[in-house]
């Protein structure tokens, strides 16, 4: 049994920017995989507004 890979949604505000995999959103936004699993970060969060910072949401 292979272990699927988990699906994100990725949010700027309250827009739905895209859903996917942390290495589809990744090549999407031309970041980093470590980036977008840095938007769920509490550290990330604490520092960035809630309206102006993208915001990354297992589901």
């Amino acid at each position: 049994m292979s272990n699927p890979e988990k699906e994100y949604a990725l949010y700027k505000g309250d827009k739905l920017l895209a859903i996917g995999t942390a290495m589809g959103l990744a090549d999407r936004f031309g970041v980093k995989v470590s980036t977008i699993h840095f938007y769920k970060s509490p550290a990330y969060i604490k520092r960035t507004s809630e309206k102006k910072a993208r915001r990354l949401v297992e589901i």
